[in-house]
C-alpha cells in the first residue's frame, strides 16, 4: 500500500497553482506538509473555527485584519493562528493582491511561532482551483485504493488455489499489505507466517500470548494492541465456540479497504479450515475404532492401519494419558494433536467418551505436558506399559485423571489407593447422603461445619491447627466438631467413624 494520501507538499508541487511556501522549513514541525488533508476551505472571518473541521487548509484573502495593525503588531494575527491551530488546521493560504500585495510580516510571524504551514496564492490561482485539486486527489486516491483492492483479493484468491493454499494465502497478504501475517490455530500455536525474521523472539512470544489468550474466550472477535511500538490486528476464525484459529497483522494501517482484503482472506481461511472438519470427523470415527481395538489389548489393526496413515504407533513401553478438556477447547485440542502427530510422529490420540486419549513413547511426555498447559487440560497419566496391557494402563488414566486439576498432570504413582476408588456415582451418592444434615445446618444457618470437619481432619483431629488453618478461635473449632457429632450421630472421637466421614469428605469432592 504505497498511495498517498492528498497533502500540501502535493498542491505546493503542481506548477498550474502557483503556489509559494512563504514557511521557513525550520518553522515546522516534520511532516508538516505530508500530513492528510480532507478538504480546502476559504473564509475571512475573524474567527472561522465554528466552521472548521480538522485536516483542512484554510484560505483567506486577510480582509479581516484590514484597519487592525497587522502590518506591524503580531497579537491579532499571533490569536487568529493560535484558534487555527487548536481547531486542527492543517495550513494556511494567504491570497495576495487581493487586499494586499504580499503576506504580512505579522502573519507570518504568528505562523512561525504556531509551526503552522503558511503559503501564498497568487492572484491569477482562484481558491476554488485549490479545492478542485485536493477533491481530484482525493478521488484519484480513493480510485487507486479500489483498484488496489480488486487486485490484491485477485492475487489473494490465486494464490488460494495451490496446493500449500494456507500457506500460500498468508504469504500473499502479507506482501499485499506490507506487512508481518501470521496464520495461529485453534490452539494458539503459529502454524504459518510471513515474511520469516520480521519479528524478533520477545514479540512473538507476546503476541503468541495474546492470541491464546484471544483462542480461550472462545468467541468471535477483532481486536487491535501494541507490541513494543507495532499495531497488531487481530481476527478470529471460525464460530463462536468453535474457533478455528486467530489471523494476526502486525504493522499495518488498515483503511477501508484495506480491512476489505483482510476480511476476504479472513472468509477464505475460515472457509478452508471448516472444510476440513469433515474429513477431521472421519479421521476422528477411524481413530475411535482403533482405540476401541487397542482396549481390547490387540494392537495388531491399529498397528497396520496407524503406519499406513499417520506412521508407526508409538515404540513400546508406551504411556496412556487421558486429557479432560472444557467442550469449547476440545477442537483446539484435537487440532493441536493433529499437528505435532504430523509434525512429530510417535504420538496417537483418540477422542472417547473419559477424554481425549493421548499415546506416547515412555520416554517422551511432552505432549501431554504440553496440552495440559496450552488447553488448561487436566491429564491423568498411566504407569509404562506395552501395548497387550493398554486396557489395563488406561484405567490406571482414569483414575490418575479423578485426582488431577487443569493444567496440570496427575501420574497413576501419585494418585493411586483406595480412596481414590471412591469416585463412583454409587460413592458420591452415599457421600452426599451421609453429609446432608452438616450441608443443611451450613445453609440454613450460615455456619461452616463441613469447612471446619475437612480443616479438621486434615490435620490429624489436633483442635489447634485447625484452628490455625481456619483462622478461628479453638474453642470456635472444638463447638463445631460437637454439634457435627451431634448432627451425624456418631461419635468423633473414635477412629473408624472419622475414618468413614474423611471418606464420604473425599467421594463429595
Amino acid at each position: 500500500m504505497t498511495e498517498t494520501q492528498p497533502t500540501l507538499r502535493a498542491l505546493l508541487a503542481r506548477r498550474d497553482l502557483d503556489l509559494r511556501l512563504a514557511s521557513r522549513p525550520d518553522d515546522l514541525d516534520e511532516g508538516a506538509l505530508d500530513a492528510p488533508l480532507r478538504w480546502v476551505h476559504s473564509s475571512d472571518l475573524i474567527d472561522p473555527t465554528p466552521f472548521l473541521a480538522d485536516d483542512l487548509l484554510l484560505l483567506t484573502t486577510g480582509t479581516q485584519f484590514v484597519g487592525a495593525g497587522s502590518d506591524g503588531e503580531a497579537g491579532d494575527d499571533a490569536a487568529y493562528v493560535a484558534r487555527l491551530r487548536a481547531r486542527g488546521v492543517r495550513g494556511l493560504g494567504f491570497g495576495t493582491e487581493v487586499v494586499r500585495d504580499g503576506i504580512p510580516p505579522a502573519l507570518v510571524l504568528a505562523c512561525a511561532a504556531q509551526r503552522m504551514p503558511l503559503f501564498e496564492v497568487p492572484y491569477r490561482t482562484p481558491f476554488i482551483a485549490l479545492a478542485r485539486a485536493n477533491a481530484e486527489a482525493i478521488a484519484a486516491q480513493a480510485y487507486a485504493r479500489r483498484t488496489w483492492a480488486l487486485s490484491a483479493q485477485r492475487a489473494i484468491s490465486l494464490a488460494a488455489l495451490r496446493p500449500d493454499g494456507l500457506a500460500a494465502t498468508v504469504a500473499e497478504l502479507a506482501s499485499q499489505l506490507g506487512a508481518w501475517v501470521g496464520l495461529f490455530d485453534a490452539a494458539g500455536t503459529l502454524t504459518q507466517s510471513a515474511p520469516a525474521d520480521v519479528l524478533d523472539d520477545d514479540a512473538r512470544a507476546a503476541l503468541a500470548t495474546e492470541a491464546g489468550a484471544v483462542l480461550r474466550r472462545g468467541s468471535r472477535a477483532a481486536s487491535t494492541l501494541e507490541i513494543g511500538d507495532r499495531r497488531v490486528t487481530m481476527q478470529t476464525l471460525g464460530r463462536g465456540g468453535h474457533l478455528r484459529g486467530l489471523i494476526a497483522i502486525v504493522g499495518a494501517d488498515l483503511d477501508l479497504e484495506g480491512r476489505s482484503v483482510v476480511t476476504s482472506v479472513i472468509a477464505m481461511a475460515g472457509l478452508a479450515l471448516e472444510q476440513n472438519v469433515g474429513l477431521g470427523r472421519a479421521r476422528a470415527a477411524l481413530r475411535a475404532g482403533l482405540l476401541h481395538t487397542l482396549l481390547e489389548d490387540d494392537p495388531q489393526l491399529a498397528r497396520r492401519v496407524s503406519r499406513e496413515l499417520w506412521g508407526p504407533l508409538p515404540t513400546s513401553p508406551v504411556l496412556i494419558g487421558v486429557a479432560a478438556v472444557a467442550a469449547n477447547r476440545t477442537d483446539a485440542a484435537v487440532d493441536w494433536l493433529e499437528l505435532q502427530a504430523a509434525e512429530r510422529g510417535g504420538l496417537f490420540y483418540a477422542r472417547s467418551g473419559d477424554g481425549i486419549v493421548v499415546v506416547v513413547s515412555a520416554a517422551d511426555e511432552g505432549a501431554p505436558t504440553a496440552l495440559a498447559g496450552l488447553l488448561d487440560a487436566a491429564v491423568g497419566l498411566s504407569e509404562p506399559t506395552d501395548y497387550n496391557g493398554f486396557s489395563r494402563a488406561h484405567a490406571q488414566a482414569l483414575t490418575a485423571l479423578r485426582t488431577a486439576v487443569s493444567g496440570t498432570v496427575t501420574r497413576f504413582a501419585d494418585a493411586a489407593g483406595v480412596l481414590s476408588s471412591l469416585d463412583s456415582p454409587a460413592a458420591r451418592a452415599l457421600a452426599d447422603a451421609r453429609l446432608r444434615p452438616l450441608r443443611a445446618h451450613d445453609e440454613a444457618h450460615g455456619t461452616a461445619l463441613v469447612e471446619t470437619v475437612r480443616t479438621w481432619l486434615t490435620h490429624d483431629a489436633r483442635i489447634d491447627e485447625a484452628a490455625r488453618a481456619l483462622g478461628i478461635h479453638r474453642h470456635t473449632v472444638r463447638a463445631r466438631v460437637a454439634q457435627a457429632q451431634q448432627l451425624l450421630g456418631v461419635d468423633l472421637s473414635s477412629f473408624p467413624a472419622r475414618a468413614e466421614l474423611w471418606a464420604a469428605l473425599v467421594a463429595a469432592g
